[in-house]
This record gives structure tokens, sequence and C-alpha cells, in this order.
């Protein structure tokens, strides 16, 4: 699709802002005749929640998808305002790129408290009606090899904080693999799940996870879109600040793709006109008016007015705040005073200790200066609206009073105006010029264009050499090889007859066709082999979360109830076809003490006795 564009073809950024989720009204059909599940995938990039419900009127597909994001705003001084934003209520992810925060890390939730406020804004925007708790079972997905504590906080979460009836964990990519199984497919399979954060080469036999041998990659669409801008950034260093990770991620999701090899791949960009016909332009946002545009002396003269106008205006509206400031202060001390005159000298005395003032005496000299600078303030203004209706056409210098605080101008800050006037005289032509037109020396636009050669395959092949950027791993290849070499011939045989595809990071463009090279290297000779791409990549763990959910809504295998919680603990696991393996935690037992032990203390006590006998 991306390696498919014409020559010479510019490309612009959308810049897309991210639109508030509505808040959806709750349907009848998800609480009768008993609360239907509710879906969630919990992914590092993106969660997504809808309902599990068979009824037609309820859509089949996730009603919420929102960045797995949230910010809290510093809002007005002294803390003030501040609230926290979640999801595409941020709007865009740039302006308050370093205020974000994920409850991630890599893959596992570890931040509860951000955990907490993505489920509030799943809850509040699908319009979850019941008072208090959450009745509706909860279907949630975890990481691969989910750590015990991050479960037990979880489950903690849900059934202390919602007080939800029962909850179901599941792996995203086994989800996405029994909802893409067709009828011809074994239950042997190799899942190559790559997503934001990791990439996880995961065995399956007879249809369930082979924990023992899943394999985790530290390399996803996160470090890919790094570094990508790491890259353009040192190749356009001019630009750096419009190189955003927003605009890398745009690149990478329509612009890049994986060579089926890449060596050869990149000397065909070594020549000109296989460059020339592959490149990309992305148009990054620019001014077409120019720095040295010339404008006439009518239109500056204009300008001046204007900016004159502004500042008067300006000026006039603070006298008039500074005018209705000082009377109400000066109602306020003639009322006090009032109190005195009328003989009430109790109030009179508490009045003058709130206006912090020691005497009547004081009070009256603070109601004198007020009154003048009142008197002042009306002249001024008085002033200044008969200079508003006068135009200005000369455009020298004027003693106008633009001091905000109102103050009047010296006579020695006039006479120095005077002095420089045959300066400003001597600047002001006599004849007007005609003007010309500046041409520029290079093109504009093309200035503002980053040019996508081999950062087209670069930045997606660290997936198969994670060295490129530094990192000390193997890639796919090499770690489905390592993975494939723990089984026997004919378990190895099963297995890549269904190499299955999922997750985010794997909707490049010639990916499927790599996949099949590295496994035509590794496998034995006249060996067969299969890879499968998911129909929907993105959305297929939702999916086949929902296809779990209708289909084991009423059964006991893969629930987790609030009694199985209490009994058991938050990091309980009841297994299904979609769920990791629970390894319990087993607590070494205390060997009990043996009679040969206790011997030598009794002994020892039998010797020492009493003290007072020794003594």
């Amino acid at each position: 699709m991306a390696a498919a564009a014409g020559a010479g073809l510019v490309f612009q950024f959308r810049d897309a802002r991210w639109l508030p989720d509505p808040v959806l009204g709750p349907s009848p059909a998800v609480r009768t005749p008993q609360p239907v599940p509710l879906v969630i995938d919990n992914g590092s990039f993106q969660a997504r929640a809808g309902w599990a419900c068979p009824d037609p009127e309820v859509p089949g597909e996730p009603l919420l998808r929102f960045r797995s994001l949230a910010a809290r705003s510093r809002g007005a001084r002294g803390g003030a305002g501040a609230e926290t934003q979640v999801g595409n209520d941020l709007g865009s992810p740039e302006p308050l790129r370093w205020l974000l925060r994920s409850p991630f890390d890599r893959n596992v939730p570890v931040q509860l408290e951000l955990q907490e406020l993505l489920f509030d804004h799943i809850f509040q925007r699908l319009g979850v009606s019941s008072q208090g708790c959450v009745d509706h079972p909860i279907v949630l997905t975890e990481a691969v090899c989910n750590p015990l504590y991050s479960r037990q906080m979880m489950s903690e979460l849900l059934f202390e904080c919602y007080q939800v009836p029962k909850v179901s964990y599941g792996v995203d990519s086994m989800y996405s693999f029994h909802h893409n199984r067709r009828q011809e497919w074994s239950g042997n399979s190799l899942i190559v799940s790559s997503g934001y954060q990791c990439t996880h080469i995961l065995p399956v036999l007879e249809g369930r996870l082979d924990a023992k041998n899943c394999k985790r990659i530290n390399l996803g669409g996160c470090q890919a879109a790094v570094y990508l801008q790491r890259l353009l950034q040192l190749k356009y260093p001019g630009h750096f600040a419009a190189i955003t990770l927003s605009r890398m991620e745009e690149i990478l999701h329509e612009h890049s793709y994986i060579a089926e090899d890449y060596i050869e791949e990149l000397q065909k960009w070594r020549s000109p006109e296989y460059y020339e016909s592959n490149v990309h332009k992305m148009q990054l946002p620019f001014s077409s008016k120019l720095l040295g545009s010339t404008l006439t002396s009518e239109e500056k003269q204009e300008r001046r007015q204007q900016q004159l106008r502004r500042l008067q205006e300006l000026n006039a509206r603070r006298r008039e705040e500074k005018l209705q400031l000082d009377q109400e202060r000066l109602d306020r001390l003639l009322y006090v005073q009032e109190l005195l005159e009328d003989g009430q000298r109790d109030q009179f005395h508490k009045a003058l200790v709130e206006l912090n003032m020691d005497s009547a005496e004081e009070l009256q000299s603070y109601i004198h200066k007020l009154s003048l600078a009142i008197e002042q303030t009306k002249q001024k203004i008085l002033q200044a609206e008969v200079s508003i209706e006068v135009d200005v056409v000369d455009s020298k210098p004027e003693t106008l009073d633009l001091d905000p605080l109102g103050s009047e101008q010296s006579l020695e800050d006039v006479e120095s105006i005077h002095e420089f006037e045959p300066l400003f005289a001597e600047e002001q032509p006599e004849v007007e010029k005609p003007v010309t037109t500046v041409e520029p020396v290079f093109n504009l636009a093309e200035y503002h264009q980053l040019f996508l050669g081999t950062e087209r395959i670069r930045v997606p092949e660290i997936l198969f050499q994670p060295s490129l950027i530094g990192e000390e791993q193997a890639g796919i290849a090499e770690t489905m090889q390592y993975v494939l070499d723990r089984y026997p011939k004919e378990q190895q045989a099963l297995l890549v007859q269904n190499v299955f595809l999922t997750g985010g990071n794997t909707m490049y463009p010639g990916l499927k066709a790599r996949i099949q090279k590295e496994l035509l290297e590794m496998r034995p000779f006249q060996s067969s082999f299969q890879v499968h791409l998911a129909s929907n990549p993105i959305l297929d763990a939702w999916y086949g979360a929902r296809d779990w959910a209708l289909e084991y809504v009423n059964h006991e295998e893969g629930w987790i109830t609030r009694k199985d919680y209490e009994e058991k603990g938050g990091e309980y696991l009841k297994e299904h076809c979609a769920s990791n393996v629970y390894v319990p935690i087993r607590l070494p037992k205390q060997a009990p003490r043996t009679t040969e032990a206790l011997a030598p203390a009794k002994v020892l006590a039998a010797s020492v006795g009493n003290p007072c006998d020794l003594a």
C-alpha cells in the first residue's frame, strides 16, 4: 500500500485531533434479563471497551476506543481548577507530552491509580447505571505470563472498588487466535504477537498456551517511533520541534514497510532512479508569508494607527477598572466614617482594625488622598476620550498618555522627543518609491518537507535486527528458531503449520512475506509451513474476548467470583482456552523442630537452673 505510491507525491500530515468520547445512554438490552458482560481490551497503546450482548440492537463492536493515557492539568495558580483528562478528552497529545502518564510499564499495568482513571472513564462513557457498583461481569485482557502481583492489584481494584460480581482474565493474542481459527486449523500454532511495547512468541499446543516456552522481545511500535524521530531530527535539525512522536507514528502506520531482503532493498535505494520513484515527501506546516515582504507607507501608517487605538483602548479600560475599585474603596471608608459620626464607636474601632488603621485621623487622610486620586483618574478618562476621537495622521511620535499606570509625562521627556524629531524627518522619504516584490531564492514549501527514503524500511527492521538501535536482544526470526528448538521435530512440524501474526505492529506491508522467507531459511529442506495474518490485527483480540464471553457467560469455567477472590486471593486465576497458566505462590514450609534439636536447649536450661541458687 505505502510502497506503491508514485514518484513525486507529497503527503500532508493529518495532525488529527482526538474527538472526546460521547456519554452513551444505558441500553435496556444490556441489563435484561440479566446484566451482560463488559469486554475490555486493556492494551498499552489503546483501550477498547464494549458489550458482549446477543441482542442485535447492541453493536457487536467496541463502543469506546481511546489511548491509554491520562494527564492532570496544572490549572490556575495555587492548584485551583486542576482536572484530569483521559484518552480522547486530551484532544492532542503533543501540547501535553510531558504531562502524559500511562498505567503500563512495558505491557504490564503497575500504576493502579491511573488504571482506575481508565476504568472510571469506561464505565462513565458506556452509561453504567448501577448505583455504587458495577454489576456487570468483566472480561479483561492481560499480558502474557502476567505477574501475580499485577493480577492481584487488578482483582483488588475490580472487586473492592467497583464491586463487580465476577471477572475473567485472558491473553489478547489468544483471543485473537481463537477468533480467527478456522475449521481446518489444528489446535497447534506459533503466535507472533507484536504490540506497542513488546513482541511475543507464543507456542500453542492443543489449543492451550504453553507458557513455559513463551518468549518476549522488548521492542514494539513505541521504540520504532522514537527511533524514527531521532533519525529525522538528526537529518533535519532545522525542524527539530516539528518532528513530533505523533507524526512519527503516522509515518509508521502509513508510509513504512518491511523489506523481504533488507540488504538487497538497501542496494535498490542506492539507485537515483529508484530513490526518486519511491521517496515519500512529508509536508510540514509552514507560513507562505515572506519575512521580507514590503508594505506601502499607507499600510504602515494604518498599522500604526491601529496599534495606537488599541493602546488607547487598553489604557482607558484599565483606568475605568482602577476608578471602579477606588470608588468602592472610598465608599467603604465613608461608611466607616459615618459610624463614627453616628456614635457607634465599637463598630467603628472594629472596622478600623479590619482596615489595618490606628486612628480616625489616619482614616480621614486616606479618604482625602483617595478622593484626589479618583478626581485625577476621571480627568484622564475625559482627556483620553477626546484624544481617541481625533484621527492621527502624522507619524511623528506624540506626547500621548500610554502609560498603563496613568503617570504623566515629564517636561524632560517631551524635550528629548523634540530633539529626535530631525532624525525622524530625515528618515522619511520625500518621494514614495515603487514597491518591488521580493522573490524567494529557494522553494519554501520544499524546505519544509521531510524526505523519507531508507527510513521507510530501516525503522521497522529493528523487529528483526534490534542491534540497529543498540539493543542486545534477538530478533523475531532468531527467537522463533529458539522456541522451535525446545520441541521435538514432530511438534516443530505441527507448530509451523500455523504461524499466526496478530497485534497492531504486524500491519506493516511485507511482514508476512518476511516471516515466510525466514521460515524457509530455518526449516529443513522441502518441509512445509503456513503463515496467517489476523483479519483485523488491532480489534480481533476484543472480538475474540466477546465471542468467549457470549459462549461462557453462564458457565463457571474461566470466571473468578467474589467468593474465589476472598478465599484464594487476588492473584488467583481460573484457566480457560485463552488464559494464562495459573502458577500459585508456593511458600517454603518451615521444618518442624525435632526432639534432637530441642534436647541441647533443655540441657542448657537445666544446667543454668535458678539464678538465685547460683548466687
